[in-house]
């Protein structure tokens, strides 16, 4: 916001705001003392928020990774594409196989030859697979329990990547759906309420005057607070 730089920072920017407990977490050396500071990712395998710890724990199970959870996150947060709620009875995965007799991507592949889940799943798994070198509170690994962690992926666009560096490409590619989902997602901020219908061409129209204006932060304010369901509001209503 300060810099007014582009809002695709968020999928892929290299940096972020580390102080020396963090960037230990991280893997980072020569960060010292408790104040946060601009730190440069490059190289580090870490860029945007996609890789933060925040992100990666909030997507994941208490004691493991969770492909579907990370997946869904993308989906929501970043393809404006959330996906319908699970149906009910579908069996869940087998928690004492996990990284002892076969990894969480094998277990999840049994998963999806429930034709019931596949079309959902084939979505979200992939994007999950990408940041599976993360593990339940964002901590780099190798591992899944004994197996070697395969962080490959093919969209159902045929869209292949290997690892998180790789999937932000893809991600970063969709940037006008991006810009559209946080266009939404701040008016709604903004209003203090759900969107609905009547909102949708505003949403639109901020999302174009962000991609004619390299996306830059401050377009996505501007357009905002001179939106017609922003000026509009009833008296009483915040602002």
């Amino acid at each position: 916001m300060r810099e007014d730089r582009s809002i695709l920072d968020f999928i892929d920017g290299p940096y972020s705001f580390l102080n020396e407990r963090l960037a230990r977490h991280y893997g980072i050396a020569g960060i010292q003392g408790s104040e946060f500071r601009k730190v440069d990712l490059s190289g580090t395998g870490r860029s945007g928020i996609l890789t933060q710890a925040s992100v990666l724990e909030v997507s994941s199970y208490g004691n493991r990774t969770s492909p579907v959870l990370r997946g869904k996150w993308i989906l929501d947060n970043i393809l404006n594409s959330p996906p319908p709620p699970p149906p009910a009875n579908v069996p869940s995965l087998d928690e004492d196989a996990v990284g002892l007799s076969a990894s969480l991507r094998q277990q999840l592949e049994q998963h999806r030859k429930n034709a019931v889940c596949a079309s959902c799943h084939a979505r979200m798994d992939p994007l999950g697979f990408g940041f599976e070198n993360f593990d339940a509170v964002g901590a780099w690994r190798t591992l899944d329990g004994k197996f070697s962690i395969d962080p490959s992926g093919v969209l159902p666009d045929g869209k292949a990547f290997r690892g998180a560096d790789e999937l932000k490409i893809v991600l970063r590619q969709e940037k006008d759906t991006f810009a559209e989902g946080l266009a939404g997602k701040l008016l709604t901020y903004a209003l203090g309420r759900g969107l609905d219908r009547s909102d949708q061409p505003a949403v639109k129209q901020i999302a174009a005057r962000m991609a004619a204006d390299n996306y830059k932060f401050s377009s996505l304010l501007l357009v905002i607070v001179n939106s017609a369901p922003f000026q509009m509001q009833r008296e009483g209503v915040a602002k």
